[in-house]
């Protein structure tokens, strides 16, 4: 049975194609650090390697990743989704102290074990601390993964002393049936903006649909989100804790989110693209270019409010707010 696909998007690239050598050659190094923009794309890299570490073509026996015994996994838990460190004495199972132990036995049935952490940016210091131990006198046999889509979050230390992959691939645009309207709608929106809100009425009307947008946003994040949810726990390991499987929906949610903003800014490009052609020169196409700027910057910093855990509802009423004085022909 051949080994686990690359994602699509990296077949061929120069990290993938460095992977393919160093595991031919048997030259991988002991932990690596995989990051880039889209976390779902890192998870399918790492199960990638792990399936070509632990399912040599010489196996008798080939297991998906996850379902192997010599594969250990180590996830944020609860909503805060923190790895937490655990009890010296008793570590209770999914966290640090519980998981390290693991990486130092011997394999079960193979010559190599792999050991990933999932979201690695969400070791709190702790964690952080008895995870860099680990690192400074690595495990034989072992091939530590570090997954994140933070990777400046974790301890320069922790950063220094693994071997850096970056998968910048964009994220996978967000197949909701409901969104091309809602975009429809918001580019709608932006051009009655542009071309003019006066009296009370109009300001009246033009802030009425703002909100309708905002509401009709959310019921898109809601169903999303539940329809993902809905297939992944069905392929979920059966040992995930409670805390781990919340604070898996809650990963899920964040990322669903995150991609729905990333169409907001592809549907405020695809409205100004045709406008700055048209007018290039002209005033109007230059007042189109500084609202462009001035949104997408607005943007970027309404995004970056999310991993506060600021509420998505809030963030998007505040880009519309400010989108409303951007776009409004003075």
């Amino acid at each position: 049975m051949p080994s686990a696909a690359w994602p699509q998007s990296l077949a061929g690239t120069p990290a993938v194609v460095v992977l393919e050598k160093a595991l031919a050659r048997d030259r991988l190094a002991h932990s690596l650090l995989l990051h880039g923009d889209d976390f779902d794309t890192l998870v399918l890299v790492a199960h990638a390697i792990a399936d070509r570490l632990l399912n040599p073509p010489e196996a008798a026996q080939r297991r998906p990743p996850e379902q192997h015994p010599d594969f250990f996994a180590l996830r944020p838990q609860g909503k805060a989704r923190i790895i937490p460190v655990g009890d010296a004495p008793n570590p209770k199972p999914g966290t640090m102290r519980d998981f390290l132990p693991k990486l130092y036995v011997s394999p079960s049935v193979g010559a190599r074990k792999v050991a990933v952490i999932y979201e690695a940016d969400r070791m709190n210091p702790a964690s952080s601390n008895a995870f860099l131990k680990t690192l400074e006198e690595p495990p034989g046999l072992t091939t530590i993964l570090l997954l994140t889509t933070h990777p400046y979050a974790l301890l320069p230390t922790i950063r220094s002393r693994c071997l850096h992959f970056r998968f910048a691939t964009s994220s996978t645009p967000l197949g909701h049936p409901d969104l091309p309207v809602w975009k429809s709608d918001y580019q709608a929106w932006l051009g009655r903006l542009t071309e003019g809100v006066a009296g009370a009425e109009a300001v009246a009307g033009a802030i009425f649909a703002l909100y309708g947008l905002i509401a009709r946003f959310n019921a898109i994040l809601a169903s999303a989100t539940a329809g993902i949810w809905d297939v992944q726990k069905d392929k979920l390991p059966p040992d995930l804790s409670g805390e781990e499987q919340e604070a898996m929906a809650i990963g899920i949610a964040n990322g669903i989110r995150q991609k729905l903003f990333t169409e907001v800014e592809r549907a405020t490009v695809d409205f100004a693209n045709p406008r700055l052609t048209a007018g290039r020169d002209s005033e109007a196409g230059r007042n189109v270019r500084r609202a462009l700027t001035a949104a997408v910057t607005e943007l970027e910093r309404c995004s970056g409010l999310l991993r506060l855990n600021m509420k998505e509802a809030a963030v998007l009423e505040e880009f519309l707010l400010a989108s409303l004085r951007l776009w409004t022909t003075k």
